[in-house]
């Protein structure tokens, strides 16, 4: 009996799917250059070297993994769930509810871009007297706020979600307005932008929200971890970017 062999795959499409497998080879390599070197350029922007970007970077991506307790909470309700729930394009698994609600502080998500932004208004405020410029940090932080907590979504068993992209696009605009043509001084656009996009998102996505922590029947609440670690840390790093 003759054997016939059938290959489904033309020389074209073949060479079409070995450009795509190359294509997503390179992607995985490149991809950590790529946000190193964004994240490099943010602080060196912000006025740090690279070395120092560097420790900044690894102690937030540690520190995102170390929570803080506060205090523990009563859950006032044991809601429906389901085991896994897609938030803003990302799924996120819903872990069984609790009775008790652990109060946290994330280190990488809230505590870092804290201290880093206080650092900034210190150094460029206090020291130099420049009064102006933290009228428009804080202008930009009200906007910052204003707009996260709008969109920011409370998930039951899990926590408080954001979308990544939108508090760092305020943070952008806030600050591109603020500087250029609100004060006139576009210099001052880059810690605009990192502050108001770190505390801003910090503030209206937990901060605003922590009076309904008790209600989503989650085992850990963490202030700047989980839903909102990416918004805060995405938010500063991107709006200085672009700044």
């Amino acid at each position: 009996m003759d054997r016939v062999v059938f290959n489904p795959f033309s020389p074209l499409m073949l060479l079409f799917l070995f450009g795509l497998v190359i294509l997503f080879g390179l992607a995985i390599i490149l991809f950590p250059v790529f946000f190193l070197t964004a994240v490099g350029a943010t602080f060196t922007k912000l006025g740090f070297s690279w070395r120092e970007a560097l420790l900044i970077l690894g102690l937030t991506l540690i520190g995102s993994f170390v929570n803080i307790p506060v205090r523990t909470l009563e859950s006032r309700a044991a809601p429906a769930y389901d085991r896994y729930v897609a938030i803003y394009g990302r799924l996120y698994r819903i872990p069984q509810p609790v009775h008790r609600t652990v109060l946290a502080v994330n280190v990488g998500g809230a505590l870092i871009p804290l201290v880093i932004s206080l650092y900034l208004l210190y150094d460029s405020v206090v020291l130099t007297g420049d009064y102006l410029l933290l009228g428009l940090a804080l202008a930009g932080v009200a906007v910052v706020t204003v707009v996260t907590k709008m969109v920011a979504r409370p998930v039951p068993g899990l926590g408080i979600a954001t979308p990544f992209f939108i508090p760092p696009l305020a943070a952008f605009l806030a600050a591109v307005i603020l500087s250029f043509f609100v004060a006139g001084v576009p210099e001052a656009a880059v810690i605009i932008a990192y502050v108001s996009g770190t505390l801003g998102t910090l503030i209206g996505a937990d901060l605003l929200n922590l009076n309904r922590i008790a209600e989503l029947g989650a085992p850990m609440a963490s202030i700047g971890g989980a839903g909102t670690f990416d918004g805060i840390f995405l938010s500063g790093v991107i709006a200085a970017l672009l700044a």
